[in-house]
């Protein structure tokens, strides 16, 4: 372990303290490999499982370890029209489980997200059976402010190229507080305990993944 993860993983005992007075469960993972270790363990065979848009998923390689397992896996990508689409969201709003990351996440254990259709941000609401958050330590900011600003700055001009958009982070990098039909940024979600206790686990995960 390096020096740096080192320190996340001081920095990560406080959170999950805290994550445990949300109501939530927290987790320490050196490495992405042992997030996906630790998550398998934790998912029943047969369980249904769906997940929002994730850079973090697919790099640890949560993704392509599920598809090796025996689940039932529902990907909003395999439908043909509007009207599947619509079908497998119902189906992955009452899944057993739904995998996600999370745009930041706080010093305090606070969860602070952006979306633009909010399918990702509605499950973590409501729904799933259970939520995985998987986090890298590229995503610790100090507060609720810092966190939208890191997403502002970070992730929204990432995603918004990685998904084609037309928008001023787009071409700047920049946030332009923009209103058009290509913006990602339509809901905006602290989320600062859970009512379900355990519902929600985070994996805090000390190497950097997604955006």
């Amino acid at each position: 372990m390096t020096v740096k993860q080192k320190g996340f993983e001081l920095t990560a005992r406080s959170i999950i303290e805290d994550l445990h007075k949300r109501n939530m469960q927290g987790f320490f993972c050196e490495t992405g490999k042992d997030a996906v270790d630790l998550i398998l363990s934790q998912l029943p065979e047969g369980a249904s499982i769906g997940w929002g848009g994730s850079e973090t998923i697919k790099e640890i390689g949560l993704l392509d370890a599920l598809k090796e397992g025996n689940y039932d896996l529902i990907d909003r990508a395999t439908a043909r029209n509007a009207e599947e689409s619509r079908a497998l969201y119902g189906r992955m709003a009452m899944a057993d489980a739904f995998l996600m990351s999370s745009n930041a996440i706080t010093e305090r254990g606070e969860l602070v997200n952006i979306d633009g259709a909010a399918n990702r941000l509605a499950c973590l609401l409501h729904g799933p059976k259970e939520v995985y958050v998987i986090v890298g330590m590229n995503k610790l900011v100090k507060d609720v402010p810092a966190g939208l600003g890191r997403i502002r700055s970070i992730a929204c001009p990432a995603n918004t190229l990685r998904l084609g958009r037309k928008t001023p982070c787009a071409l700047t990098g920049r946030c332009g507080d923009c209103f058009g039909d290509d913006s990602i940024c339509s809901e905006i979600v602290i989320t600062r305990r859970s009512s379900q206790p355990g519902r929600i686990k985070v994996f805090l995960v000390a190497e950097d993944y997604g955006f």
